[in-house]
């Protein structure tokens, strides 16, 4: 289990594919003293077993399921990929509940600078422009998701991309969107700490990122779609009678 709070920026070394599984070398240097071999750790949100261990990184074998549901079809010698180490008893559930688990892809569409309000001071102009020289911008995450994933995603609610914990902070759902097969365009804030420490920084328009829904949304829905009266279980005879009333009492 993990929180969607990225470690570190690790590198693709090695990645050979087939439609047997594959294997996965990645190098990697802070997180590397606490991996050993059948270690877990979260590859751009996906949770791998560690099969072996080297001086500058680690490798993992693909099952033909993590091929089928990952974005790791792009990744290349040199693409780079975010890492995290699971959860211990102490550590500090700064993100959400993540499992590594990933539900499907999306598609990467952009990372658009926020925008300014319109009304900006030309003292506040001048910083802002000052911040973006530094590196300091804020920028908006824009996301396509497929028809599938979009019901587990709310407003304001939880999602992992590429293993990042982030926060809906929109959903667009339109007829164009829809006529390509697109479920809905997610919008993200990101901050310059998040630009600067994870790997969304090196993807181009059209890759296939890693999205795992909240694991409780999944939960509720199959609850939900068990409770007799619904379409997948019709209501079963009551046994409440008024002659069972009275016996118990009422």
């Amino acid at each position: 289990m993990f929180t969607g709070i990225i470690e570190e920026v690790g590198t693709v070394a090695e990645l050979a594919t087939d439609p047997a599984g594959g294997h996965l070398r990645v190098t990697c240097a802070k997180l590397l003293p606490r991996f050993e071999v059948s270690s877990s750790v979260a590859v751009s949100g996906c949770c791998l077993t560690i099969v072996r261990r080297e001086e500058d990184g680690f490798w993992c074998d693909l099952a033909p399921e993590t091929l089928n549901r990952t974005g790791f079809r792009r990744l290349r010698v040199g693409s780079q990929v975010n890492l995290e180490a699971p959860l211990t008893p102490t550590t500090p559930l700064g993100g959400h509940i993540v499992q590594g688990h990933v539900d499907g892809t999306g598609t990467f569409v952009g990372l658009p600078r926020a925008g300014l309000p319109a009304d900006l001071s030309a003292g506040a102009l001048a910083q802002a422009e000052a911040s973006a020289k530094a590196g300091d911008e804020n920028y908006w995450l824009d996301v396509d998701v497929p028809p599938e994933l979009t019901r587990y995603l709310v407003e304001k609610g939880s999602v992992a991309v590429e293993g990042i914990s982030l926060t809906v902070a929109a959903i667009e759902s339109s007829p164009a969107l829809r006529s390509l097969g697109v479920g809905g365009r997610l919008r993200i804030a990101i901050i310059p700490y998040t630009i600067e420490n994870t790997n969304l920084r090196s993807l181009a328009p059209g890759d296939p990122v890693n999205i795992e829904c909240d694991v409780l949304a999944k939960y509720v829905e199959k609850l939900l779609a068990e409770r007799p009266g619904t379409a997948r279980t019709p209501a079963a005879a009551s046994r409440l009678t008024l002659d069972r009333l009275r016996e118990e009492g009422f």
